[in-house]
């Protein structure tokens, strides 16, 4: 009897992680719908080489109005997409299948929303910049994991922030729809690093209202710094 109800735990055991599993896949596929089919409507697709974004450390002004705020947003994807790019490169040791799945799809996402922005930006999006990831160990699942947390909460925050510096209605329809992708790779990066928990809700990221935080767009500029090697001004953001 009781090799039976121990048998019937563990199987209950291991259907709950599968069903775990397959529900982070899917919430991650689905999230990319809707951001890819904007992102075939402009022409943008996938490099031959994701990794590469070219650059030369220069200062770099993100322009004025509605376009410095797209130019915020691409600039923000820019480094998402070359991070995760790396983290698929040189997976982090004891990486499992079920965690490149999810790194690769969300990998996947950012490249097509820096390229949508390139795209919809044509000759006013700023030049490719050159990342920084020095300070990331990429063969340390604790040092990738905490770097891609720092990116997506930093990213969620940083187009909430700028949400209500743009003026045009197709524009912030379309911030939306990413944001809500972002959030969703924020939650499964969360739960990869505290599974089972309320850490996707934590209260450094949620505010006492119960919202997500915003962020204005030069504080973001200062937390990213750090991660890449051009100058990057953004003084009239919105204006």
């Amino acid at each position: 009897m009781n090799k039976i109800m121990k048998s019937h735990t563990d199987s209950d055991k291991q259907e709950e992680k599968v069903t775990s599993v397959v529900n982070r896949r899917y919430f991650l596929r689905s999230a990319g719908l809707a951001t890819s089919m904007g992102a075939i409507v402009l022409g943008a697709c996938k490099d031959d080489d994701p990794a590469v974004i070219p650059g030369t450390g220069d200062a770099v002004d993100l322009g004025s109005g509605d376009i410095g705020v797209l130019n915020y947003a691409y600039a923000l994807e820019q480094l998402e997409a070359a991070f995760y790019a790396q983290v698929i490169t040189t997976p982090y040791t004891g990486m499992s299948d079920t965690e490149k799945t999810i790194l690769t799809d969300i990998r996947d996402h950012e490249i097509i929303h820096r390229d949508f922005f390139k795209a919809a930006l044509g000759d006013k999006a700023i030049k490719g910049l050159t990342p920084n990831f020095s300070t990331i160990d990429f063969s340390s699942r604790t040092s990738v994991l905490g770097a891609a947390k720092l990116f997506e909460d930093t990213g969620v925050a940083a187009y909430n922030g700028a949400g209500k510096l743009i003026k045009n209605a197709e524009y912030l329809l379309l911030a939306g729809k990413i944001v809500s992708v972002e959030a969703r790779h924020a939650a499964v990066i969360r739960d990869l690093i505290n599974p089972k928990t309320m850490d996707f809700a934590g209260d450094d990221i949620i505010n006492a209202d119960g919202f997500d935080k915003a962020t204005a767009p030069a504080d973001i500029l200062n937390a990213v710094k750090g991660f890449v090697r051009d100058t990057i001004t953004g003084a009239s953001v919105g204006k």
